[in-house]
């Protein structure tokens, strides 16, 4: 864990400032849990928070208090440069370097003359931050808020609002408390946000039974391209741009369907394979169990990092030639796989 001027900041926070909260590109349900948990508790604290993410997020986060507040970057550009000109911190939660949020609003982050404040749980955090809160054991950056909130000694502000956040983010980022980074203080957490008013039925209905009729068969059609390669504990999924076309692909449609792979029996490493042609490249997730480390694996192949168990990556080739690179890379991790995980 990293402490950084925590004390500082809350001394920073004793009056009220202009504040924006920064969420990462692409956001998921952690990433909107985080910053809006955020922006209701500052709200409570007298000062002018605005949420600022780079691009859209799921049709089904928003419903999440407050999303009608938030400004996307990539759409209402004026406002959110008005914002983050006239702030006097920004902080960043759910993503640890700058390069996380798109080329666009990374370089106007990199200008920014203030300072940052950091909340986050993936390793190697870069150094840009004056303040920070950085711990790679945490399951997701809404505990890690609730966390925050406990060195504020504001844990009693939490509301109903809040709580909904934060329960929202901590059940996406752990699979609905089935990753094994969920322990029993996440389970005690999640306690105290259902009595403070987090109702939790509801919250996984708007999240989890909310599909629509193209995203079931765009689910159906990742399933068939599931491949197995049962020598090296691994299945990957490929998606096409033309398939997510055809099933009307809406932004968060793909979320969580790598899971599938994941959960066939002895099998190790799952990835899926998405390809986005708007950005030119190859998306990737991948997930495992046990001892292998997706982390490292994304970090030396794909461009990309996050947990030892959950990480994301990218490809500048194409589909086919990126899963030519995927199975030329397995024969060199066979031995670490076949050992990963004993059930």
């Amino acid at each position: 864990m990293i402490l950084k001027q925590i004390e500082a900041l809350q001394v920073f926070l004793e009056k009220p400032k202009n504040i924006v909260i920064v969420g990462h590109r692409n956001p998921d349900g952690d990433a909107m849990g985080s910053t809006l948990a955020m922006y209701h508790y500052l709200l409570k604290k007298g000062h002018q928070p605005t949420v600022v993410v780079p691009n859209e997020y799921p049709q089904f986060l928003h419903w999440l208090p407050g999303s009608n507040d938030v400004c996307r970057f990539d759409k209402q550009n004026k406002q959110s440069q008005r914002a983050i000109k006239k702030s006097d911190i920004i902080f960043l939660l759910d993503f640890n370097a700058l390069h996380r949020v798109g080329v666009d609003m990374q370089k106007t982050l990199e200008k920014y003359p203030n300072d940052f404040a950091m909340i986050d749980h993936h390793q190697q955090p870069d150094d840009v931050a004056k303040y920070m809160y950085s711990d790679t054991e945490i399951c997701s950056a809404s505990q890690m808020v609730y966390h925050f909130l406990e060195m504020m000694n504001d844990v009693h502000l939490i509301d109903k609002e809040i709580a909904t956040c934060l329960y929202t983010g901590i059940m996406t980022d752990t699979g609905s408390f089935r990753f094994r980074s969920t322990t029993s203080t996440t389970h005690k957490i999640i306690a105290d946000l259902i009595d403070k008013g987090a109702e939790n039925d509801k919250i996984h209905n708007n999240v989890y039974d909310s599909n629509s009729y193209g995203r079931l068969l765009l689910l159906g059609q990742s399933l068939s391209n599931l491949q197995i390669k049962p020598e090296y504990k691994t299945a990957f999924i490929t998606l096409t741009d033309d398939e997510k076309k055809r099933f009307s692909f809406e932004k968060g449609d793909t979320e969580g369907v790598v899971n599938y792979a994941l959960s066939l029996k002895d099998i190790v490493f799952a990835a899926i394979f998405i390809e986005d042609k708007e950005q030119g490249i190859i998306k990737i997730s991948f997930r495992s169990k046990g001892s292998f480390s997706v982390n490292q694996f994304a970090r030396n192949h794909f461009e990309g990092g996050g947990h030892d168990n959950a990480a994301g990556g990218k490809s500048d080739l194409s589909m086919d030639k990126t899963i030519v690179k995927f199975n030329s890379l397995l024969p060199k991790y066979k031995e670490e796989l076949k050992v990963s995980y004993e059930n």
